[in-house]
């Protein structure tokens, strides 16, 4: 993999991380359609697949700080009674949509790395992605919850909604802003604790994946690279960040409708050049 190759790979993971068209799709898809001839199986591959969900990870930990610190130190008792309070019940909820996710990733583990090497499969989920994101707007639920009124069976359902997001093709962003309106919370508070829970799940991601690099037999000058595409990464995520949460305060209408059509169009165009050109 050259260096400009592992610079744009970290831009379209920075962006399609937080963007509802999902990252793993496209890391699928897109190799097999441009012919890039990257292993994603070869050794060189883990620690850049590391690197770059850690600058993401890092994007999402810094953008929303303010979150963090509150929560880390509710959950600590520092602050007024009411402050902990809340803090520790945000904590819970974030916990609480986690567990789907992490319960369902493991059982599953060998049954969706399979997925992983079917471009056809990822880019057919691509268009189901879309259809999900329709599904969302055409059935949110009524009135305009704020975030903080989400509740343990709120956040259990988002989770449940994050499950599918294992599958290449959908995204784990708009899977779970989709949970959040059927809910009955806008656009903005859905992906804002979309967003929020997406911190742990890709940090563990990472670390989960740490081990296997321990022992991964690594060419010099690979970690230098796969470092700078993190920052790419998370650059890239961070501002994708940013555009979002006022992209979803403003739109709240109509907000994923955009990306439902593109994942029809990049998913239509795939599938159709996977079965019948390539």
């Amino acid at each position: 993999m050259t260096a400009l190759q592992s610079i744009l790979i970290a831009i379209l993971q920075g962006a399609t991380e937080l963007f509802p068209v999902s990252s793993l799709g496209h890391a699928v898809v897109l190799p097999a359609l441009f012919k890039t001839g990257i292993d994603q199986k070869s050794p060189e591959f883990l620690p850049f697949l590391v690197f770059l969900h850690l600058g993401t990870a890092t994007a999402l930990l810094t953008y929303f700080w303010r979150d963090w610190w509150a929560i880390g130190t509710g959950v600590l008792g520092i602050g007024d009674k009411h402050d902990v309070s809340e803090a520790r019940r945000v904590f819970l909820l974030v916990v609480i949509a986690t567990i789907p996710a992490v319960i369902v990733g493991f059982a599953l583990e060998k049954l969706v790395r399979g997925l992983f090497g079917v471009p056809l499969i990822a880019a057919a989920f691509l268009i189901a992605n879309g259809v999900v994101l329709l599904f969302g707007e055409s059935l949110r639920g009524k009135g305009n919850r704020p975030v903080s009124t989400l509740t343990k069976l709120d956040a259990l359902i988002i989770g449940c909604f994050q499950c599918l997001a294992l599958i290449p093709g959908i995204s784990r962003s708009g899977v779970t802003i989709v949970g959040g309106l059927l809910r009955g919370v806008d656009h903005e508070g859905s992906a804002h604790f979309s967003f929020l829970i997406a911190t742990p799940i890709i940090f563990g991601a990472t670390v989960l994946e740490v081990p296997k690099l321990l022992h991964a037999h690594v060419a010099q000058g690979v970690f230098a690279m796969s470092a700078i595409a993190a920052v790419a990464a998370g650059i890239t995520a961070y501002l994708s960040t940013w555009f979002l949460m006022r992209y979803f305060k403003n739109q709240d209408s109509w907000a994923l409708t955009p990306f439902a059509i593109y994942c029809f169009l990049i998913g239509g165009i795939s599938v159709v050049l996977l079965k019948f050109v390539l």
